[in-house]
């Protein structure tokens, strides 16, 4: 890390404060979706985050939006399709399946990125990164498996009676890992743009265009919203503001100051987080065996992150 950066404190101790806004992302939406459909909540989220970020954005980098070509504005439309589509996905996923299943699922973004990478990127993955995907991934058939199969006395029993894909959990963990693989895809569309726009002006674009497309949508799957509760609107806030604007700036700031792969391994807390706050709050509590391959995924990604951490670190070194 750069010397005199800031102080080598401050960082490390606010990260924590990320980690646990974006752990409430899941317990707001739980709430919500006792009162409205996944989607007019993705919309709502991209949308309040956006507006709130447009007057900033107008006075402090009107000038640099408009030196953008149509080229880059169409990338920055397809990264807010994905984005869209990763938060519609991984929203619907919390109807389905449980908020452990969901938020590690979701959150193997790094695997899928490593993945894609050599192909759409051009970027060699070493050898440890190809462990770690496959530990994730026996962690992850783990994961989907015990949403159909349990343990018995007798040996492993397993419900197929609906079909495998009928099954309501086995279909939440896929739309998980659908919001996993187009956030990865989004990951690798910023990086192309954020060379030739700052941080600001790059989240504004992609927000406004990710609720352009969930109003649109939501407007085709279920209409006009009607008049929520007050709560209703209350929790809406709240998830734009503490883990879309609070979480994810600090993570973005703290990309200034530390590594990006010691970055990227905090985020592994969020599924650690979001894990306790569904059991205070809704009395969650997964099996034994989830578990194990929840913490097999969360090893995976570690591993798979490694070599990102020690690149970074001789990089600002």
């Amino acid at each position: 890390m750069k010397k005199n950066a800031i102080p080598p404190a401050a960082p490390y101790l606010i990260i924590p404060i990320g980690i646990a806004a974006v752990s409430t992302a899941s317990i707001f939406i739980r709430f919500a979706q006792n009162y409205t459909s996944s989607i007019t909540i993705a919309a709502f989220r991209m949308g309040i985050a956006a507006l709130l970020l447009l007057p900033y954005t107008l006075i402090k980098h009107k000038n640099e939006l408009r030196t953008l070509s149509r080229k880059d504005f169409g990338f920055a439309l397809l990264a807010g399709l994905l984005l869209a589509v990763h938060f519609g996905t991984w929203i619907t996923s919390l109807e389905y399946t449980s908020v452990v299943s969901s938020v590690v699922l979701v959150t193997t973004t790094p695997l899928w990125v490593s993945l894609m990478a050599p192909v759409f990127l051009r970027e060699k993955t070493p050898g440890i990164a190809v462990l770690g995907m496959f530990i994730a991934l026996v962690g992850g058939a783990i994961v989907a498996g015990s949403d159909v199969c349990s343990w018995l006395p007798g040996g492993i029993s397993c419900d197929f009676e609906n079909g495998f894909s009928g099954s309501k959990n086995l279909l939440g963990d896929l739309l998980a890992v659908i919001g996993a693989i187009s956030a990865a895809i989004y990951i690798m569309i910023g990086r192309h743009l954020r060379r030739k726009i700052s941080l600001t002006p790059y989240i504004f674009l992609v927000f406004s265009t990710s609720a352009l497309f969930l109003v649109i949508a939501m407007f085709i799957t279920v209409g006009v919203p009607p008049i929520y509760p007050s709560r209703v609107y209350g929790w809406l806030i709240l998830l734009a503001l503490v883990p879309q604007l609070l979480g994810h700036s600090i993570f973005n700031w703290s990309l200034k100051y530390l590594p990006a792969g010691y970055v990227s391994i905090n985020l592994l807390g969020e599924p650690i987080g979001s894990s306790i706050l569904a059991y205070i709050f809704l009395n969650e509590m997964p099996p034994a065996v989830k578990i194990i391959g929840a913490i097999l995924i969360l090893a995976g990604i570690g591993l798979a992150s490694f070599n990102q951490i020690s690149q970074s670190e001789n990089q600002n070194q």
